[in-house]
């Protein structure tokens, strides 16, 4: 088996007694005291996570912008310096390359964040859609490590545990400066349904600011377990789960971060139609009517007992203490309240359409 890679925290994650696991190519710490304490910590007050496994490609050049918008469903045509966009790239065939943030740096200078686990094949699509473009692709993610600093005290750590300052950015905004003559990059998005930052910056300066985190007991040290519960309640999708090769935007319900008034992009004809005859599969909500779990791949049944779909994501939901999934289903069923069954080690349970975001906070800005 290759080698996994490991990030600038590996050590300290082992220092913290962390359960270490295989992810996307890396050495991930999965949990530290526990998922549910660090899951609550995050609702409740502040957790950090180390993302530094995500993957960064800066996209400059004199046709950067129409590149971008070639590759990438959002319209970044417009967008101010210092905007994100969230959106995907898609394959001709409408499926999901990869689901990502595109930063704004400047004219024709974009920051592309995308997922641990596509970043080889990200790159390698990219750099090939890029070869009829004035563009460079650089992919600098070796270069950087990335702290996610969420929870409803993160802007307090952020600014007074950190220093950092950043009280003025907006919900889908970021800033570029330096922590003692580094450059850094500070965003305000997140991933959990709470208020949140992240902070991109050389190797060095992520272990210092993940030292002082520690040491001032403001913020939690959190995990990849906690990371897909949080993320999952608030009905923010995995890629791999609620998005693959072979899954379109309009089959995930992401439809909204697809323009299609904008000039030619890879995929666009696939998600018209769809939007326009409607998609064969739609991503819902399950409440399982039991205490039964419906692990990602669990077949869901209609009342005959016919197989409609899979659950892409299922759990006991810790901030709403009920079984719940989420599952690509036939579009048919896809009605709230609809009635199914969800089949779990050869036992069916019942279960109920719902909306997918099982819980509702509202961002800060």
């Amino acid at each position: 088996m290759e080698d996994l890679k490991k990030t600038c925290l590996h050590d300290r994650h082992v220092a913290l007694g962390a359960q270490m696991s295989p992810f996307g190519g890396f050495d991930m710490p999965i949990q530290y005291k526990g998922i549910i304490e660090e899951h609550n910590a995050v609702r409740e007050a502040c957790g950090v996570f180390d993302v530094s496994h995500m993957g960064e490609v800066f996209v400059t050049g004199p046709q950067a912008e129409k590149f971008v918008n070639y590759i990438f469903t959002n319209d970044v045509a417009g967008l101010p310096d210092g905007g994100i966009l969230y959106g995907m790239m898609m394959n001709y065939d409408g499926g999901v390359v990869d689901d990502l943030l595109v930063y704004k740096r400047g004219e024709n200078n974009f920051l592309l964040v995308i997922n641990a686990s596509n970043i080889d094949k990200d790159v390698d699509w990219i750099k090939l859609q890029s070869a009829s473009f004035d563009v460079t692709v650089d992919n600098v993610g070796e270069n950087y490590g990335e702290l996610a600093v969420q929870g409803p005290d993160a802007e307090s750590v952020m600014e007074e545990v950190l220093g950092i300052h950043c009280k003025e950015l907006v919900f889908y905004t970021f800033l570029e400066s330096e922590y003692d003559g580094k450059h850094m990059i500070v965003s305000r998005t997140g991933y959990t349904g709470e208020d949140g930052f992240e902070i991109y910056a050389d190797h060095d300066t992520i272990v210092r600011l993940w030292d002082i985190l520690m040491e001032s007991g403001k913020a939690a040290p959190c995990g990849l377990g906690c990371r897909d519960t949080l993320r999952f309640e608030v009905g923010l999708p995995l890629y791999g789960d609620e998005l693959a090769d072979d899954i379109t935007p309009a089959e995930a319900c992401l439809s909204m971060f697809v323009k299609l008034d904008k000039p030619e992009f890879i995929g666009r004809d696939v998600v018209a139609r769809q939007k326009a005859e409607g998609a064969p599969r739609k991503l819902v909500g399950l409440e399982i009517l039991d205490r039964a779990i419906a692990r990602h791949g669990c077949e869901v049944l209609n009342d005959k007992d016919d197989v409609i779909g899979y659950v892409t994501t299922g759990y006991r939901g810790i901030s709403v203490d009920k079984s719940i999934a989420a599952a690509l289903i036939a579009t048919p069923y896809a009605v709230k309240d609809s009635e199914l069954k969800v089949r779990v080690r050869r036992k069916t349970f019942p279960a109920r359409v719902t909306a997918k975001k099982f819980y509702k906070k509202s961002y800060k800005k």
